[in-house]
């Protein structure tokens, strides 16, 4: 659908969690304080950094009071920072960055601009960039083409459920601050998957906006990264995956939802799936016989009992070829090149249109 403008000022509080991200809370913060057409607040939680955070913290808040700043005395852990800060926010709409992200220029208007044309709407999200310097960014975050796309929630669920994973990175999200306060937090058993189960659980109650066209946020791709130090192969990133389909799928939130009983089933056989795309390309690519023996493991994990497929077949003669010390055959390669460029056909469509 076409965007509309908002007549009044939206009023959003911008979470920022921090842990030892002293050198970023500056320009994070003045990505938020900048933001044009909205009443924009940010509190900065401190996990009890070992550096100067909450010293920086401070400073920035004396010089600006949209600034408030919570410190812990003990670390407390990502889930609970991120908790704490959700639990202090009054305003209309909220949006949790981490320190070391930063909020692309209009995103806030944009995605409060959606949530204000469509009651229904909970969270909106929208196109992230990632980057590893602020040299990288581009000058403007404009797009010539703007759209909205707002998807019931069982609608979104049931994709996510259909490919096994999440669409989002976390950044880009902006959601109403009564969707807090209806679907609770985020879950502490979940620490590494969250995310995704914080979505899905939103899901089941409101609808999903998106803006596409112009990026909402830029997501910081560094060495110190959670997602790069905490998950060294993929199929770490598939259990954490799995983890959260089953505390969400298993529980009452999804009762009474179409095909509530099958969603768990698609998105065990997606992971499933994937697994096993993984565990051959990994093979084609002259890979750890390892990892690829990890992969399919998983699969036959996630889905017991299903019988023998064509990629259950693969892998398993990829795996003896391996294991006898065979290169991968030609073909093999030829055939990762191809899946190379359905990677970028996938990576263009979900830049579109948010799904893929």
């Amino acid at each position: 659908m076409r965007p509309r403008s908002a007549r009044n000022t939206a009023q959003v509080t911008v979470v920022v969690p921090c842990y030892n991200y002293a050198q970023y809370l500056p320009a994070v913060t003045a990505s938020v304080l900048s933001q044009a057409g909205v009443d924009a607040q940010v509190i900065v939680v401190d996990d009890a950094s070992t550096d100067n955070s909450a010293q920086v913290a401070r400073d920035l808040a004396l010089r600006d009071p949209r600034i408030t700043v919570v410190v812990h005395e003990r670390n407390m852990g990502h889930i609970a920072t991120y908790n704490d800060g959700l639990s202090r926010v009054v305003t209309e709409y909220v949006a949790l960055l981490s320190a070391d992200d930063l909020l692309a220029p209009g995103a806030l208007s944009r995605a409060t601009d959606l949530m204000h044309s469509n009651p229904r709407v909970g969270m909106v999200y929208g196109r992230p960039l990632e980057f590893s310097n602020e040299r990288q960014l581009p000058r403007a975050a404009s797009s010539r083409w703007q759209s909205w796309t707002v998807w019931a929630g069982h609608e979104w669920i049931n994709w996510a459920c259909r490919r096994g994973r999440c669409f989002i990175l976390s950044p880009e999200v902006v959601m109403r601050t009564e969707v807090l306060q209806q679907v609770g937090f985020y879950n502490r058993l979940l620490p590494h998957s969250g995310d995704l189960e914080f979505w899905l659980r939103t899901a089941a109650h409101w609808d999903v906006g998106r803006i596409n066209g112009p990026i909402q946020a830029f997501y910081r791709v560094h060495g110190a990264n959670m997602h790069l130090t905490s998950f060294a192969t993929m199929v770490v990133d598939l259990r954490h995956r799995l983890e959260a389909f089953r505390v969400l799928l298993t529980s009452e939130v999804l009762r009474g939802l179409p095909q509530a009983d099958r969603l768990l089933d698609r998105a065990r056989r997606a992971l499933r799936r994937e697994a096993l795309i993984l565990a051959a390309r990994t093979l084609d690519s002259g890979g750890s016989t390892s990892d690829a023996s990890a992969l399919q493991d998983f699969a036959l994990r996630v889905w017991p009992g299903q019988p023998a497929s064509f990629r259950i077949r693969g892998v398993r003669w990829r795996l003896v070829r391996a294991d006898e010390g065979k290169p991968p055959l030609p073909w093999q390669r030829t055939v990762e090149i191809f899946r190379t460029q359905a990677d970028r056909v996938r990576w263009r469509a979900w830049r579109m249109v948010g799904i893929s």
